[in-house]
């Protein structure tokens, strides 16, 4: 059987697959690991990295959004403060990124995924955070959303971070906060489609989908088996590391 149309996905399959594992076992991460391999690594214009994203997870976080209504993990106030903020948000970022030059805003979006990358190196160093009371939901969802849709990923980083570090029942969080993406990536992944369409998305979406669906199973394992902290660290380095390599190239 051939299978050598296969050989155009196999990068994005390993991208798809190594961002939902650490997505599993975080419950975040997942689209701004995708976006900094694609911009900074692969080359892909930060527009078309950010929408394959956005579609990727409209698979993605649907099947996690029920699985957390399932077992009742969304705290119903904390969704619908972030829902409207948080949509709205993206769709402007959404815009915002498909009518800036791909050479001029490249930089800039590898800038803010280096410093998710160290935001979360610092949060893995001095892991677990103190608890405080969650304040400034709504803006918090409008920052999140717009920098997610405008940088590529950031969502969970942004938002997730920030309530878990206010001292919000983790459990509530996560499932609150990825049930919520759902309808932002909805709304990111239409705007992007009526921008530059849906053709040069088929191939490479595809191949993400693969490499994450595949890794959901490990990554959910991962969630169990794996301390947070170290991973958390790894991650940062990472994304920080592979970020700045981007912006190098990028100005270079």
């Amino acid at each position: 059987m051939d299978i050598s149309f296969l050989e155009p996905l196999l990068p994005y399959m390993a991208i798809g697959f190594a961002a939902q594992l650490v997505d599993g076992a975080l419950g975040m991460a997942f689209g701004v690991i995708c976006n900094t391999l694609l911009v900074g690594v692969l080359g892909v214009p930060p527009a078309m990295a950010s929408a394959r994203v956005h579609v990727v997870e409209c698979f993605t976080t649907a099947t996690s959004g029920l699985s957390h209504l399932y077992h009742r993990n969304i705290d119903k106030r904390l969704f619908f403060k972030l829902l409207l903020p948080g949509v709205a948000g993206g769709v402007a970022g959404a815009y915002l990124l498909t009518s800036v030059d791909a050479s001029v805003v490249k930089p800039f979006v590898l800038g803010y995924l280096t410093l998710v990358g160290l935001y979360l190196l610092v949060r893995g160093i001095f892991w677990p955070p103190k608890p405080r009371e969650a304040k400034h939901v709504a803006p918090l969802g409008l920052v999140g959303g717009f920098l997610d849709a405008a940088g590529g990923g950031g969502w969970g980083p942004v938002v997730t971070s920030n309530l878990l570090v206010q001292g919000v029942e983790p459990r509530k969080v996560i499932g609150t906060v990825n049930s919520v993406e759902f309808f932002l990536t909805i709304a990111v992944s239409v705007t992007f489609i009526s921008q530059i369409g849906i053709a040069d998305l088929a191939g490479a979406t595809l191949g993400l989908i693969v490499g994450g669906v595949a890794a959901a199973p490990i990554g959910a394992w991962a969630a169990k088996k794996l301390p947070v902290k170290p991973i958390l660290i790894f991650v940062g380095v990472v994304l920080a590391a592979t970020s700045l390599f981007g912006v190098w190239k990028a100005l270079g």
